[in-house]
């Protein structure tokens, strides 16, 4: 007779209207931990009727408020305010569409776990985060349940930084206490991705004109050791042959020219010296003897 009274005691769920504020309303000292995590502050009948009713842990509820028509999902982190009272966190409240003081329906019930979930930052300032994982899943530490919809609120380095919910499988509302979650990020909103800007391309200047000594080949004069040198009758002035080299500032596309002859830079009246074969003097080492 007991068990089936307990076990009929275990299918009804807590449900109580409450006055609904935010946390900064709360006496004493500043409860920041509160109002940057997922988890409600409520009174001590709370947890008796909790217990009597024999709700499973971890305690999960969802808060509604009938006038906006507007619902989200929370856990509980102590029970400790006064009477007739409950105390949330401010981005909860404004997701609610909440007046201080308005009266909200708290109710109980069992949240399947999380396996993915989709966020969407509210400012391109969140991608200046070094690594925006890590950060998200040290502050979701704070939070029991995500429900698609809400707008939560991150707070890193003294900054305070908003992320949608635009998606949770496997359900719209989902716990995520001791799961395995994936996280995936959308584009923030009023993010500009960076432009490519075309840089002029600058044309070259072409090389400048650069005259060189030419090198020729056997120029020189041959000596025979232990020989006399011939006497010369006058010493006639050598001129040295100057090569232009350089590109050829008038090369046209489509054109191509064979050179068969020397160009000479300041040997007279712009004469070219042409190549002829075997033009040159022939000389023996070894003379013949005199009879």
């Amino acid at each position: 007779m007991f068990s089936q009274l307990f076990n009929s005691m275990a299918d009804i769920p807590f449900e109580h209207d409450y006055k609904c504020y935010p946390v900064s309303f709360m006496s004493g000292d500043s409860r920041q931990d509160v109002d940057t995590g997922g988890k409600i502050i409520m009174p001590p009948s709370a947890l008796d009727a909790v217990t009597r009713l024999n709700i499973p842990y971890p305690l999960l509820f969802s808060l509604r408020n009938p006038v906006a028509d507007r619902t989200t999902h929370c856990g509980v982190l102590e029970f400790v305010a006064e009477e007739g009272r409950i105390y949330i966190p401010y981005w909860m409240f404004r997701n609610l569409c909440l007046q201080e003081g308005q009266r909200v329906t708290v109710k109980s019930g069992n949240l399947p776990k999380g396996d993915f979930v989709k966020f969407q930052p509210q400012s391109p300032e969140f991608i200046d985060i070094h690594n925006p994982k890590a950060v998200l899943e040290r502050v979701l530490r704070k939070f029991a349940c995500l429900t698609k919809g809400d707008t939560i609120s991150l707070n890193y380095n003294n900054h305070e930084y908003e992320l949608c919910v635009l998606e949770c499988k496997p359900a719209d509302a989902i716990s995520i206490i001791e799961c395995d979650l994936n996280v995936d990020f959308a584009t923030p909103i009023g993010y500009e991705p960076p432009t490519k800007q075309s840089t002029p391309v600058e044309e070259e200047e072409p090389a400048p004109l650069i005259v060189d000594s030419a090198f020729t080949p056997f120029a020189g004069q041959g000596n025979v050791l232990g020989r006399r040198k011939k006497k010369t009758t006058a010493d006639t002035p050598t001129t040295t042959n100057v090569i232009v080299r350089g590109p050829d500032l008038d090369f046209k596309i489509g054109k191509i020219i064979f050179t068969r002859a020397i160009p000479v830079a300041g040997g007279g009246d712009g004469v070219e010296i042409e190549f002829e074969a075997f033009k040159g003097t022939g000389n023996t080492i070894k003379q013949k003897r005199k009879k």
